[in-house]
């Protein structure tokens, strides 16, 4: 129990950047959904891409052939052949992304109702938009995850026969869509049953609630491009930036985008 509790805390202390987007989601999960909802979504998330990692290690399914290299295991928490943190950052990456997809799909106005709310978040268009965005996200990630050695990630992981995308399978992220759809399908069939009639307790509001997943979203994206080019990998920076910015675009279009007005009732055109 000790020597495990030992490699928790040089989990933290070697992926220090890792645990500061998990406290971000951990402040959003619990406001949006409350605590037990935050703790099944974390669960759910890290058992599926715990599976999903082992399954792929091994078999090459859903993230195609690859190989962990064992060079920390003696410092922080592996499970399996698998990192701890791994499979941990699929809980924030597979939450803000669903969040970014509601935010698609909201009719944006200042105030959406909470029929809104609820129907952008029973969609499926939904979930798929939020595997999607998950998907994309690696786009940018996966290539310097690669690069690990040339900065303090580490050498993780490598493909046997490497990859069209800056040494990256097209596998992987078709296996990145299928997990992010696996953990909110996952979710939303617990969140039907299970947790139906559980209240959200610690749910809270703040300002700017609704855009502040968002920001993280595009923080990861931030954090990954400056390692990037702070590698010297100029073209692959350039890649991911000019992707990030087509994502931004969406997402201002959507955001800014003229509202029809309310139509006018009867008796005002009476």
């Amino acid at each position: 129990m000790t020597d495990t509790l030992q490699l928790l805390v040089g989990t933290v202390a070697l992926r220090p950047y890792v645990f500061v987007f998990l406290l971000a989601y951990l402040f959003l999960a619990v406001a949006r959904m409350g605590w037990l909802r935050t703790l099944v979504w974390t669960v759910t998330a890290y058992l599926i891409a715990f599976a999903c990692e082992w399954s792929s290690i091994h078999n090459g399914f859903p993230f195609g052939l690859y190989h962990y290299i064992d060079r920390t295991s003696d410092r922080e928490l592996w499970v399996a052949g698998v990192p701890f943190f791994d499979s941990l950052s699929f809980a924030f990456l597979s939450f803000i992304s669903f969040e970014a997809a509601v935010l698609l799909r909201l009719p944006w106005t200042p105030r959406p109702t909470a029929a809104d709310d609820r129907a952008a978040r029973q969609s499926w268009w939904t979930i798929g938009y939020a595997g999607l965005l998950m998907m994309l996200l690696d786009i940018v990630i996966d290539p310097v995850t690669l690069q690990g050695e040339r900065w303090f990630l580490g050498k993780l992981y490598y493909y046997p026969q490497g990859g069209p995308h800056f040494g990256v399978t097209i596998e992987n992220y078709v296996g990145w869509f299928i997990v992010g759809v696996l953990i909110t399908t996952t979710f939303r069939l617990l969140d039907a049953t299970w947790l139906r009639r559980v209240p959200p307790r610690g749910a809270f509001e703040f300002p700017c609630q609704r855009l502040a997943p968002l920001g993280v979203y595009f923080g990861i994206f931030a954090f990954n491009i400056a390692v990037t080019f702070w590698i010297g990998e100029t073209t692959m920076g350039w890649a991911s930036t000019f992707l990030v910015l087509v994502i931004a675009w969406m997402f201002v279009q959507h955001l800014t985008a003229p509202r029809p007005r309310a139509a006018k009732s009867r008796a005002g055109n009476a």
